[in-house]
């Protein structure tokens, strides 16, 4: 932090009740008023007048030169203000940093203590300071950018926000690499001196200032797209944990102490400007600091457009939500109930409905169904962890467990599970509403242990286990069946086979024998040689042709068959040498026809 000292002379100002004077031989001659302090000081002896052109103007207007009283209860600063621009015009010593710049720039200016009046005047020096000190400075920037907000109109009329937020903007977008200045950079595990400047290391020091000054920042940061959405992310995340109240930490209502109404309207003005700055890009902000922020407007009784939108965002990113995510507390007073269930189911239904939009027809495997079933995986975990809470009713849970469609649950182990806890931690629950509870719960749909586990679960309602025990011997009756079908349909399959084997043997004794006559009739003497070989060579390519094709007709029979059967090694091995002995008794007639 930069300082300017100005004067020589020794503080002479004291203060006797709601007076305040300057030790000297010389009478007062001028009173100022400012509020209910009066100050009793000299028209020309110390240079008062001669520094200050708006005095010079009132005094003048004075009837009574030798005792003049002004009234200044609107001077910027105040009192405080006024005393350092008097000290200066007195010579004393006055230190000038970050923290008194401001109302001592809007006091010299409302006080016209311009070069105007005297060269060298308080204007010009605290110019210089300004431009030379503060806006090089990182802290110091930050700083006076945060004290304007007691003058919030003089700052920016006379350009103090507008320079501050130019430097600060100016020193986040350096790269990290060239950042020489101290800053504040609080994480576990990070060492200044042992690591290099981090991306973030601006979020912890402008969260120390006002929201609107924060909003100025933050939208002149994104105007220029020169940082990431996750960085300004990560400002805002930093932001809302400094000046937001934990939705994690709650007690109950009877020994809570009760907000203000400043302090939670301004809570409120916070969390709604937040929401505003949120980046629009998918992933700027994390969806555990999303339902933070929903569990803080809720609270905090925000705007309905505030939640709508944390609700919104909250769901498009709900698949990369975890258990813990989701267990924030119920604020309520009226419900008795540790969690709220009612927020939770208020952003799955906002999943879900945009789920449907996007996915009319979800196909297994794809990224929809993915999608969904890790959403179902989420919603029965949690079940499972706020089964545990004494108070749940059980409308709450079925709000939230009959909200997911069927095809979100690949099985319902995890959703018998969150079921057995929760009656397991409400032993006193009626019939009634153990029947209400397992309205869910798909029977076909559990796994052999956990069915095994729910037969003999006492807990249950007697119908779910008459649902479960049926289910049971049903499948294992179609078990059974299939079982012997898959027998039958082997013994049939097995008799095929020789049926086949024995048409192909008579296919091959009628060869041999169609072979004998032929040979037979080549020895008798025919009337006419040529004729006869003609005629001889016409019966050989026809019966050549008859043969073939009941050889084409057995082969696919016993491919049909072997198909069936899953390829019988042995079956196929006779077959081949059937047909490769049918084949070659063919080729040996046709070369004793052809000598």
């Amino acid at each position: 932090m930069k300082f300017m000292k100005l004067g020589t002379r020794p503080d002479t100002f004291f203060t006797e009740e709601a007076t305040r004077s300057v030790i000297s031989d010389i009478r007062s001659d001028l009173v100022i008023r400012i509020n209910n302090i009066n100050f009793l000081l000299h028209q020309l002896q110390f240079s008062l007048l001669p520094k200050c052109g708006l005095l010079q103007r009132l005094c003048s207007d004075s009837e009574d030169s030798n005792a003049v009283t002004i009234e200044l209860h609107d001077i910027p600063g105040g009192e405080d203000a006024f005393e350092l621009c008097a000290k200066y015009c007195y010579g004393i010593t006055i230190n000038l940093s970050a923290h008194n710049f401001v109302s001592a720039f809007c006091a010299a200016k409302f006080l016209r203590m311009t070069e105007a009046v005297e060269k060298g005047n308080f204007v010009l020096k605290l110019e210089s300071f300004f431009n030379s000190c503060i806006l090089e400075g990182w802290k110091d920037s930050i700083v006076t950018l945060q004290t304007t907000v007691k003058l919030t109109e003089w700052s920016e009329n006379l350009g103090i926000v507008r320079r501050c937020v130019d430097s600060i903007v100016e020193k986040i977008l350096t790269p990290p690499a060239k950042v020489t200045w101290s800053y504040t950079y609080t994480r576990k595990g990070f060492n200044k001196q042992q690591q290099s400047v981090p991306k973030d290391w601006w979020t912890e020091d402008i969260s120390d200032l006002d929201i609107d000054l924060f909003r100025c920042i933050i939208i002149a940061i994104k105007s220029t797209y020169m940082l990431p959405p996750q960085l300004i992310g990560e400002a805002l995340h930093v932001y809302a944990c400094r000046w937001l109240p934990d939705a994690t930490k709650i007690t109950p209502p009877e020994s809570s102490v009760s907000q203000t109404d400043d302090v939670a309207e301004n809570h409120r003005k916070i969390i709604e400007i937040i929401v505003t700055m949120i980046p629009a890009d998918k992933g700027s902000v994390s969806v555990g600091f999303l339902l933070r922020l929903l569990s803080i407007a809720s609270h905090l009784g925000a705007s309905t457009i505030t939640k709508t939108e944390l609700i919104r965002r909250s769901s498009l990113q709900l698949e990369e939500a975890t258990v813990s995510d989701l267990l924030f507390p119920t604020h309520s007073s009226s419900n008795q109930h540790y969690y709220d269930i009612d927020l939770v189911a208020a952003v799955l239904d906002s999943f879900l409905l945009l789920w449907r939009r996007t996915s009319p027809a979800p196909i297994e495997n794809s990224q929809s169904m993915r999608s969904i079933r890790k959403i179902g995986k989420l919603i029965d975990t949690y079940l499972q962890v706020v089964a545990r809470d004494i108070n749940l009713p059980v409308s709450k849970v079925l709000s939230v467990a009959e909200a997911l469609p069927d095809i979100a649950r690949k099985d319902h182990d995890d959703l018998y599970k969150g079921i057995n806890i929760y009656l397991k931690e409400h032993p006193e629950l009626s019939k009634t509403d153990k029947k209400r509870l397992c309205r869910p719960l798909d029977c076909q749909k559990l796994s052999p242990e956990v069915r095994t586990h729910a037969v003999k679960n006492e807990r249950l309602p007697l119908r779910t286990v008459v649902q479960v025990l049926f289910f049971e011997q049903d499948k294992g009756s179609r078990a059974n069946d299939q079982r012997m079908s898959a027998q039958e349909e082997l013994l049939s399959r097995g008799k095929q086979i020789p049926l086949v084997r024995d048409k192909l043997s008579k296919l091959q004794l009628e060869q041999h024998e169609q072979t004998a006559a032929l040979e037979a009739i080549g020895k008798t003497p025919a009337p006419s040689e040529s004729s006869s070989r003609n005629h001889q060579k016409m019966k050989r390519t026809d019966k050549k042709i008859a043969l073939e094709s009941e050889k084409k007709v057995a082969r696919e029979e016993i491919e049909e068959v072997e198909t069936k059967d899953g390829g019988s090694s042995g079956s196929k091995i006779n077959a081949k040498k059937m047909m490769k002995n049918r084949s070659g008794s063919d080729h040996s007639r046709d070369k004793s026809r052809d000598r």
